[in-house]
């Protein structure tokens, strides 16, 4: 544990867990427990999954399946843009040429 973190306890499915964290990140922490605890909960509710390990593990499969598809629509999203930027790019160099092929 860093010099700066400090103990804090977060809540999830009634049980509470002590985290070491940064005192800057104590936000996200509490904010990252309460999304898991909700997400547990949903699975908890629907009872098709029995025992709080099995319910951590799928929610944890599908907060990972949830990240994976996020990351590949980053990957996509950055490819879009750059496919727009050599666009651009060509457009202005063509206009460029253009003017310059018009002064001489």
């Amino acid at each position: 544990m860093s010099a700066n973190a400090r103990q804090v306890t977060v809540q999830i499915l009634d049980k509470e867990y002590r985290v070491a964290c940064q005192p800057q990140e104590e936000k996200d922490l509490f904010e990252a427990a309460r999304y898991l605890n909700n997400k547990m909960q949903e699975i908890r509710d629907r009872g098709r999954v029995i025992g709080i390990d099995r319910i951590a593990v799928m929610a944890a499969l599908n907060l990972a399946h949830d990240l994976l598809q996020c990351q590949a629509g980053n990957v996509q999203d950055s490819e879009s843009v750059n496919t727009k930027i050599r666009q651009l790019r060509s457009r202005v160099e063509n206009a460029i040429n253009k003017s310059r092929q018009m002064e001489l």
